[in-house]
């Protein structure tokens, strides 16, 4: 899961935004750190990402992928999983426009920065300027998101390719996406992740 998945499900279980956005930017001991619902939203994203990870949907997704780009999948994934989301956000999500839920994001997010590390403070001054949530919906704005992501780190150049592998295989993708995202709305309904 990226960004607008971790959020949209944070939402659905009542979890702490700012713990779910800001998860894969911090490290250490959370609870000396932050207050309990921002920890408790910090786990319900490392949560989820192993969760989506072993789930049988994304392994099969993983094997369309080229021998070039397998490495990278993973991370591919997440943002392509992202693109089912907001593509499809009206059906998903009738009851909120994905703008609106961007914008209750932004405000229930922003306000509590103070703290936190640098390069979240950074992602949030850029992600909700540029509307990035709203973008997703177009296929093409993966290529701009992966090649961004390979030229900040380039131990994952293989991402520039992995557009690619996202274009051939479209209509695998999102009917594996509709396979398990419904369960996982579920279970962060339940409050089961």
């Amino acid at each position: 899961m990226n960004f607008l998945a971790h959020l949209h499900l944070a939402s659905l279980a009542d979890s702490s935004l700012l713990g779910n956005l800001m998860a894969d930017f911090v490290r250490g001991n959370v609870q000396a750190q932050w207050p309990a619902p921002v920890v408790a939203g910090i786990a319900l994203h490392r949560r989820l990402d192993a969760l989506t990870d072993s789930l049988p949907e994304v392994r099969e997704a993983r094997q369309l992928f080229r021998a070039e780009t397998r490495r990278v999948a993973p991370v591919t994934l997440d943002v392509i999983w992202d693109h089912f989301l907001a593509r499809h956000w009206d059906h998903i999500h009738p009851a909120q426009s994905l703008r609106d839920f961007t914008d209750a994001a932004e405000r229930a997010i922003v306000p509590h920065l103070a703290g936190a590390p640098a390069g979240f403070i950074e992602l949030n001054a850029v992600m909700w300027r540029e509307r990035w949530f709203e973008h997703y919906a177009d296929p093409a704005r993966l290529a701009r998101v992966l090649n961004g992501m390979a030229q900040r780190r380039p131990r994952l150049a293989a991402l520039r390719d992995s557009y690619q592998d996202f274009t051939d295989n479209y209509a695998q993708l999102e009917p594996l996406f509709f396979r398990f995202y419904p369960r996982l709305m579920a279970d962060a309904r339940a409050r089961r992740l």
